[in-house]
């Protein structure tokens, strides 16, 4: 089966490229042009993947992400979200709200296209893994690729089970930012730590009993963070 991607954006052309240059890829395409067409499509066609541009008519980005996030329906499925440059604080907006990754316009479709084939191959290799890792309360479970504390389901986005994952495996070493951005978004990002320091928030929110002190993800001043497995 294809993969299907939606295009959530209102500008045609913009539209018309992405599709061009994905169906030439081999995958599916499905189109908004509001946010509100957007989030119906996206409960509906169940894609893939979701390319959602910040600035739309009736419902903005933003309002999308959140209301995709909030939805049993379409929480699970990577956002890459679409802002124009000068847009740094929706950028940080983005992240916050659960969307996976951005990308800023004018952007190349190699760029897009590299982004959306390494999601789906991250996925693909994250469905390949086996076994159980629990710390505390806090059980990740490989084949389900499913995050439990205390019994009770932890939603995460694609990019904090991805981080969780690899400060996991690296337990015990401190894990710089940059290398982190590197090995999870998989393409430079320069400058943009923040990124990093956005999903470490919410790992800690969702995963330690008090993310103001948090236990195990440790913050490593000036370098990055540190998995700490106490009962190893």
């Amino acid at each position: 089966m294809k993969e299907k991607i939606l295009i959530i954006d209102d500008e045609e052309h913009i539209v018309e490229l992405i599709r061009y240059n994905l169906e030439n890829a081999g995958y599916e395409t499905a189109e908004a042009y509001n946010g509100v067409d957007g989030l119906t499509l996206a409960k509906t066609e169940k894609p893939t993947i979701i390319l959602l541009d910040v600035m739309l008519p009736l419902m903005d980005g933003l309002e999308v992400c959140k209301n995709l996030r909030s939805s049993d329906q379409t929480k699970g499925i990577p956002i890459i979200m679409l802002t124009a440059k000068s847009e740094e604080i929706d950028k940080i907006l983005g992240l916050e709200l659960g969307a996976d990754d951005y990308i800023t316009k004018p952007f190349s479709v190699r760029e897009l296209m590299a982004r959306i084939k390494a999601v789906l191959r991250r996925s693909a290799s994250e469905a390949e893994e086996s076994a159980v890792y629990s710390f505390s309360d806090v059980v990740i479970d490989y084949d389900k690729h499913q995050v439990t504390k205390n019994n009770q389901k932890v939603e995460l986005t694609l990019k904090e089970y991805e981080l969780l994952d690899i400060l996991v495996k690296n337990r015990g070493k401190v894990m710089k930012r940059d290398v982190l951005l590197d090995k999870i978004w998989g393409y430079e990002y320069v400058g943009e730590t923040r990124t990093v320091d956005v999903h470490i928030r919410h790992l800690r929110q969702k995963l330690e009993d008090d993310d103001k002190n948090p236990v195990y993800i440790e913050t490593v001043r000036g370098i990055g963070y540190r998995f700490n497995d106490l009962e190893s």
